[in-house]
């Protein structure tokens, strides 16, 4: 992203910029009150729309480090596991966005072929064209490892 790392990381920061940069058919929407202080153990409840039907989420902040990156786990909600890293780095005058996340779904590998990851692919590519969109330019698609920058790295358990 063409933003700086400080002015990058405060937007994530803001865990009501979630619903700006999640697509409308995810019908997402954080029910915690802003605002919303956070930090380890900070806890943050959303709702989600799987066929239409409402879907409870709470994850808890588990590492904080700013400007660098944190991490939130589902403590409830729709997957067995959901780990999601957000990583930031200073580069070429802006700022690296990475998101990994390592997660399982009921159904087990089949399931997540089929249906899930094809879905997240969308929810993540939407996710880097919003964040692009709000912090001031296009994508910048530079390959590494074979993924344009900002991509989400997934690993099933």
């Amino acid at each position: 992203m063409p933003s700086p790392l400080d002015r990058t990381f405060a937007f994530f920061s803001d865990a009501h910029n979630l619903e700006r940069i999640t697509p409308p058919f995810v019908g997402f929407r954080i029910l915690t009150p802003a605002p919303i202080e956070i930090g380890v153990g900070t806890l943050i409840d959303y709702r989600l729309k799987l066929r239409g039907v409402p879907i409870p989420w709470r994850s808890e902040i588990t590492r904080w480090d700013p400007p660098h990156g944190f991490v939130d786990e589902q403590r409830r909600g729709p997957y067995r596991k959901w780990i999601h890293e957000h990583r930031f780095r200073a580069e070429d005058g802006g700022t690296r966005v990475e998101d990994h996340v390592t997660y399982a779904v009921p159904g087990g590998a089949l399931v997540d072929r089929r249906f899930v990851r094809p879905k997240l692919e969308r929810i993540f590519g939407y996710r880097r064209r919003a964040i692009s969109e709000i912090l001031g330019s296009q994508p910048r698609l530079r390959e590494r490892a074979g993924q344009p920058a900002g991509a989400m790295r997934a690993r099933t358990t």
